[in-house]
């Protein structure tokens, strides 16, 4: 996409379906709103909260060793063999690390993917806290459209931790898999005269049909995400672009709008239609590290977060296989690795994630176009680059403070 206008075998654009292939997609994840129809999630008009820095030129140096490996890695080589576009780490509250490559900058915005989901997770359990979403109501009692889908009888809990039995099938490597009727479904584009499917995320919602009974086996499916978006958006009677403009994108201070991708009519994608600043996201971590409070004022109940780092029912999460988080669960649209650092995160396909570190007092916040989506292709370098830069910052933070004491 360089050049005015960029060459014809060089373009990236609608109506083609492949501008998530690779390498196309290492610019298509810093352009979707060049693609795609967006709804604004605003900042408001006020100044952006400051970002304290006290950058650290020793984490380029920390070493670790990937999961299944012999020989051990530098941070600053595992940002290139993960595709990273960009990162930020902060640490006690202060970044310590911004680096920027691949299509971003420091102005620029990313796509989320599914890190979106814990959005909307963070959502509704504030709107638990808040008294206006029982979690033990059956969806259909919330949502009667979805009384005769395979939602109709699950509850709302089932759905923000994704153990909700579906026979829906997102294989994204499986040309025939549902996941690619609801894209039809949900592509803002003019449909073609003959089709006759569903129109939207809602309409194809309807039409999920259930695989067995739900609360037992955690299965990760973004319809469930988007189930979500529509019963937050029905108790509290704003579509969830709008609702996290309010309840966090204007409270914390961002300093950038961000903004959803939407469907035909309108409906921001809930499972994975963010795209946002590095920074911002940074801040949000912040929030959810420090408990739901921004600069001694209270942002989010503390209670939300303590529900969300509980984490859900590992039995149920352990029959999914993942096998590069043993030990983990899942809970309101989060991954909870229960490790020695109590971590929890956010995740996107291609590498995005979110990753927060209460034992460290860490943030990390990627940004990545990996060529392969499933995490488990990054897993076995990330994961553990994030805990030897967590006992990195450990150790450096004790050596000040003995440092101090002499």
């Amino acid at each position: 996409m360089q050049g005015f206008p960029p060459p014809v075998d060089k373009r990236i654009q609608q109506p083609e379906s492949d501008f998530f292939s690779f390498p196309k997609m290492r610019w298509t994840v810093c352009h979707i709103r060049e693609l795609m129809p967006t709804k604004q999630v605003s900042r408001g008009l006020t100044a952006p909260v400051p970002l304290s820095y006290a950058l650290d030129d020793g984490i380029d140096a920390v070493t670790f060793t990937p999961t299944g490996a012999n020989s051990p890695m530098r941070w600053d080589d595992s940002l290139a063999h993960n595709y990273t576009d960009g990162i930020l780490i902060l640490h006690n509250g202060q970044v310590v690390y911004e680096e920027y490559s691949g299509c971003l900058n420091e102005t620029g915005k990313h796509a989320a993917m599914s890190m979106t989901k814990s959005l909307i997770g963070l959502l509704a359990e504030m709107l638990v806290s808040d008294q206006l979403l029982d979690p033990d109501a059956s969806v259909a009692s919330i949502i009667p459209a979805l009384k005769d889908s395979a939602f109709g009888n699950a509850s709302a809990r089932e759905v923000m931790d994704m153990t909700t039995s579906l026979n829906y099938s997102e294989d994204y490597a499986d040309p025939n898999a549902d996941i690619w009727q609801y894209s039809k479904a949900a592509s803002p584009l003019p449909k073609a005269r003959d089709y006759r499917g569903p129109n939207g995320y809602f309409d194809y919602l309807t039409t999920v049909k259930s695989d067995g009974k739900h609360g037992k086996v955690f299965a990760y499916k973004t319809v469930n995400t988007d189930v979500l978006g529509w019963i937050i958006s029905t108790v509290s009677g704003q579509d969830v672009a709008s609702l996290l403009s309010e309840r966090l994108w204007r409270p914390l201070g961002m300093e950038q709008d961000a903004y959803m991708t939407v469907d035909g009519i309108g409906t921001p994608f809930a499972g994975g239609g963010l795209s946002a600043g590095l920074r911002d996201l940074g801040r949000l971590g912040l929030l959810l590290l420090n408990d739901g409070m921004l600069q001694q004022k209270r942002l989010v109940k503390a209670s939300v977060i303590d529900s969300i780092r509980q984490g859900g029912d590992k039995n149920a999460f352990a029959q999914a296989g993942y096998k590069s988080l043993p030990g983990g669960s899942y809970r309101s649209m989060w991954w909870v690795l229960h490790n020695a650092h109590g971590a929890y995160a956010a995740r996107g396909v291609h590498g995005q994630t979110l990753y927060i570190d209460p034992t460290a007092n860490m943030v990390i916040v990627r940004f990545a176009s990996h060529p392969t989506a499933k995490n488990s292709a990054n897993d076995p370098t990330s994961l553990p680059a994030y805990q030897a830069v967590a006992e990195y910052l450990m150790q450096q933070s004790m050596q000040r403070a003995a440092e101090s004491n002499e």
